[in-house]
């Protein structure tokens, strides 16, 4: 990035005159005086801190300038200063104005689970053949997207965005800051149910990606998602991906290992294509990458190359070991029933020579039906297979409840949340080196201390 603060000012619709500081550069923007760098541009965002008590701070870790709403009292006149109504509409404002000057081509990429995997496998594909930056971390939102595009370099040609969302409009907003050529849905699940009460609702929501998407976009959709095919308009460009028939991009021969996953296409039969991570939910993420791919005329062969190699997000179905030796599957950053559910079917169908354990903490956000949803996780839990049984939270006492009648006490194990150091002595004091433990949960559980726990 590199603006003048004057480009800023008149980028943001701001009258403000900046004298002899309007031909400052920026380099940066930040709205964290932990992460800003020198040449940075400040963003005081008001949220459970107001960020203009921060702007001090700012300018001596060595920003040429910030933002100031004009309702704050106060303004500093010794430092510049660019007065604009909202703090917020100004960044989006800001990297709207940025986006159009780079004019990259804009990949959107949302779904109930599955979006950071799919985002990190088109940026693999995308970057064989051209400059391309990505969603880093966990910004997603409104405040995520314009940061995203504000930190990609002037010579960007792809930009894939990660998009999230927990309410109606979220993905409106994000989309039409964006407008992306390429549009992606991993799923529907029951993500953020509680404030959507349905999944059709959520099915409606998600395709808000869509609104600010060009006239020539096109969007990239599962096409085993009934509720998808019954709400994408007619006259819009699509293209399907699954593991039915009726696709025009269709996985075969699909072989899930314990850290990789193989499958084979329609499109180029003959063709293997390998993941380095375990479970085959993954493989339509993959398909989502190949059609992007696909799109924008990537060859085969390299998009077969760049999901070997691609590096997942952290926290995301990691493989690790214990201190004794144990293995451990971690994925602990969000949950939902869906997404438990394929984990334990791919958990449960790996080879190990020990026993195999789960420990399960509760899903948020899933609202009045959330004990229902916690329960029905007990179909994918076999005794003979899984053997011993942790659970750890709130509304999952009700699959312990449904549990009793299929493990015995020995073997299921339950702790409210102020039991958490209690349940890692319970586990470390039964888990031997060749065991095999999965740990699951919501990332307000915080079940990486646990993870960090096993290790140490």
């Amino acid at each position: 990035m590199k603006m003048t603060m004057n480009e800023v000012a008149k980028a943001v619709h701001s009258a403000t005159e900046l004298g002899e500081w309007g031909s400052r550069i920026v380099t940066s923007v930040s709205f964290d005086t932990r992460q800003l760098q020198i040449g940075g541009l400040f963003v005081p965002l008001i949220a459970q801190r107001d960020g203009h008590d921060f702007v001090e701070s700012a300018v001596a870790k060595g920003a040429v300038g910030s933002f100031w709403q004009s309702d704050h009292e106060h303004r500093p006149y010794n430092f510049p200063t660019i007065e604009v109504k909202d703090i917020q509409q100004a960044l989006i404002d800001l990297a709207k104005y940025y986006l159009y000057k780079v004019n990259p081509r804009v990949i959107a990429v949302t779904g109930s689970n599955g979006k950071t995997t799919t985002k990190d496998m088109i940026a693999a594909v995308l970057s064989t053949q051209s400059n391309t930056h990505k969603t880093v971390a966990n910004y997603n939102n409104e405040i995520g997207v314009p940061y995203t595009i504000l930190g990609m370099d002037t010579n960007t040609e792809n930009l894939v965005l990660e998009m999230g969302m927990d309410r109606p409009g979220q993905l409106h907003t994000m989309s039409m800051i964006a407008e992306p050529d390429i549009a992606v849905i991993t799923m529907i699940g029951e993500a953020h149910i509680e404030f959507f009460g349905t999944r059709d609702k959520i099915a409606d929501a998600k395709l808000e990606i869509t609104d600010g998407l060009k006239e020539d976009g096109v969007l990239i959709y599962n096409g085993d998602e009934p509720l998808l095919t019954a709400k994408v308009p007619e006259n819009m460009e699509t293209k399907t991906f699954g593991l039915q028939a009726a696709n025009a991009l269709v996985a075969t021969d699909v072989v899930a290992e314990k850290e990789k996953t193989y499958f084979k296409t329609n499109l180029w039969p003959e063709k293997q294509f390998e993941l380095p991570l375990m479970g085959d939910y993954n493989v339509n993420n993959a398909l989502a990458a190949i059609l992007v791919g696909q799109q924008v005329h990537v060859p085969v062969n390299e998009i077969i190359t760049a999901l070997k190699q691609f590096q997942i997000t952290s926290k995301r179905t990691e493989w690790l070991k214990a201190s004794n030796g144990c293995d451990i599957l971690s994925d602990v950053y969000n949950s939902n029933p869906t997404a438990v559910k394929k984990v334990l079917k791919n958990f449960s169908a790996i080879s190990n020579t020990g026993r195999k354990k789960v420990v399960l903490g509760d899903m948020l956000e899933l609202g009045a039906q959330s004990r229902d949803l916690h329960a029905g996780v007990a179909d994918a839990l076999d005794p003979e297979i899984i053997t011993e049984v942790y659970l750890y939270g709130k509304d999952i006492q009700a699959l312990y409840d449904v549990l009793q009648h299929k493990y015995d006490a020995a073997h299921l194990h339950y702790y409210c949340l102020a039991d958490k150091a209690l349940m890692v002595t319970d586990i470390k004091a039964n888990l031997h080196p060749n065991d095999a433990i999965l740990l699951k949960a919501s990332h307000g559980l915080h079940l990486e201390t646990v993870v960090a726990d096993l290790q140490a």
